[in-house]
């Protein structure tokens, strides 16, 4: 019996499938589906991503990156990626465990670990779950089924799944993440800025200044580490907003072009489509009549 793909599978449904469930636990998450799904577009914060049923796929930089039951998926940077739900139905339906990597856990166990040595730094990793990351996963979600004791041991459980995942075999990758004095850890200040505040003009200086970098090392450093240009992770930041406002709150394309930022509709219209393969209006026809066919 996998005990748990069981504890996920109780959090899980009891909310309907699609798109990840937060817990009560800051920064956990569940994700079941029943379905296959669409091509999901998103810049992702660095996690680790459990599979305890079906399968699911990543690209980034044109490379695939396929992980299923009994795989982990590692995030070791905000980096653009889409996705595919590709193996679940009413059977047997995708389910995972989804857990963001908290700089200051990592920081404080990184201060006494020790800094990171050199390492590949290639931000997306797949391999077999270890069995001290799924012991501390479970006693995670463990929790969640006697909701008095997460104020009390949520954060000393989270604490110790990070460790954990530190102490296995791609520890050193991200140590990086909580390493104060390293380029990750300052362009993820950067990063935050601009997560926060993407509707916004960002001057390349501005975010230099976060990372307390110059204007010519944080653009260099920026690219390596996210794999855009700061105006190019503006950009995807906006449309991927915009389309939620679309698709969920049924905001016309103008409306939602204002809302994240962009000053011509043309323009937006343009980018959108480069990126999603349709304009936006397209765009939400053809999930009204997906979602019609299910």
């Amino acid at each position: 019996m996998d005990a748990l793909l069981e504890a996920i599978r109780r959090h899980a449904d009891a909310h309907p499938a699609g798109s990840p469930v937060a817990t009560a636990i800051p920064g956990l998450y569940t994700v079941r589906a029943t379905a296959p799904s669409e091509l999901m577009h998103d810049v992702l914060k660095p996690m680790v991503c459990l599979v305890r049923q079906g399968a699911k796929r990543v690209t980034l930089d044109a490379r695939d990156y396929d992980f299923a039951a009994g795989d982990s998926l590692l995030i070791t940077a905000d980096v653009p990626t889409t996705s595919r739900i590709t193996r679940a139905d009413a059977a047997a339906p995708y389910y995972s465990l989804a857990l963001e990597l908290d700089p200051a856990i990592l920081a404080d166990l990184v201060a006494q670990m020790g800094p990171p040595p050199a390492v590949d730094e290639a931000p997306v990793r797949v391999d077999p779950t270890e069995d001290d990351v799924l012991d501390a996963a479970l006693r995670l979600m463990a929790l969640l089924d006697r909701p008095a004791t997460v104020p009390v041991l949520g954060a000393q459980r989270a604490r110790e799944l990070h460790y954990w995942l530190l102490a296995g075999r791609h520890g050193d990758a991200i140590r990086r993440l909580g390493f104060p004095g390293g380029q990750v850890h300052r362009i993820a200040r950067a990063v935050k800025l601009l997560r926060r505040d993407f509707a916004h003009a960002l001057p390349v200086e501005r975010l230099a200044a976060e990372a307390g970098m110059s204007a010519s090392a944080f653009h260099q450093h920026f690219k390596r580490v996210t794999s855009l240009s700061p105006l190019q992770f503006q950009k995807r930041l906006r449309l991927i907003e915009a389309r939620r406002l679309l698709h969920a709150q049924g905001a016309s394309a103008s409306s939602a072009a204002y809302a994240v930022g962009y000053e011509s509709v043309p323009q937006f219209t343009r980018e959108y489509g480069r990126m999603f393969g349709a304009t936006p209006v397209a765009d939400v026809r053809a999930t009204e009549r997906l979602r019609a066919a299910s």
